[in-house]
């Protein structure tokens, strides 16, 4: 099984390294870096969002944390069984260190934090190495949700499959050349919390059936 390494000093996208640099200046006590994934390689679940927020992982260096995607996103981990605490931020308002994640890692398809929150296709081209690198090193991996339609196209690049072939939908399921599941789900983002579009029964519905699947 290969090594893998986040890629914590990666400086390969110039727009997002002098973007993280400006943020290290405005704010030095601030992660700003490519953010690493969290929990154990040898993990059977795997979650992938699209990249860190400002003031979310960015701050705070853990994926989903400080935002409000985490505070959907971790409740329903914690609920199925994959989070020791509910409650992504500690009480200084960072990534809690009580939280542990039991056979489940969360990762983003996009490691750095992209101006406006909205990477462009070559940087999430250039960052696809990193995922299909740590796909590789996930010798258990049975499963993988992919939160948002970024997340699914860099999962589908990871493979080399087609999006016409694979197309994104809330809790629809695709199999991977490898045996894996893809599962995909809306991204637990404020605006499609707010908008409706996700509530918090049909996002815990995705990890209901993921649970299901993996007893």
């Amino acid at each position: 099984m290969p090594e893998f390494k986040d890629p914590q000093d990666c400086v390969a996208c110039p727009r997002l390294a002098a973007h993280l640099a400006m943020i290290r200046q405005r704010d030095p006590d601030w992660h700003a870096l490519p953010v690493p994934a969290f929990g154990p390689l040898s993990a059977r679940l795997l979650v992938v969002g699209l990249g860190p927020g400002e003031k979310g992982a960015n701050r705070t260096g853990r994926p989903f944390s400080g935002d409000v995607a985490g505070e959907l996103l971790y409740p329903a981990l914690h609920r199925f069984g994959f989070a020791s605490v509910a409650e992504p931020l500690g009480a200084d308002k960072w990534a809690n260190p009580l939280m542990q994640l039991t056979d489940c890692r969360v990762t983003n398809a996009v490691r750095c934090l992209p101006p406006a929150n909205k990477p462009v296709t070559a940087e999430i081209r250039q960052c696809n190495g990193h995922l299909k690198a740590e796909l590789a090193a996930m010798p258990n991996l049975q499963v993988i949700v992919a939160l948002g339609g970024v997340a699914h196209q860099a999962l589908l690049w990871a493979y080399g499959l087609k999006l016409k072939e694979h197309v994104f939908g809330h809790n629809v399921t695709h199999q991977l050349p490898d045996g894996r599941l893809l599962v995909d789900s809306y991204h637990c983002s404020g605006y499609n919390w707010r908008t409706g579009r996700l509530s918090r029964e049909s996002f815990e519905a995705v990890f209901a059936g993921i649970q299901t699947h993996l007893r």
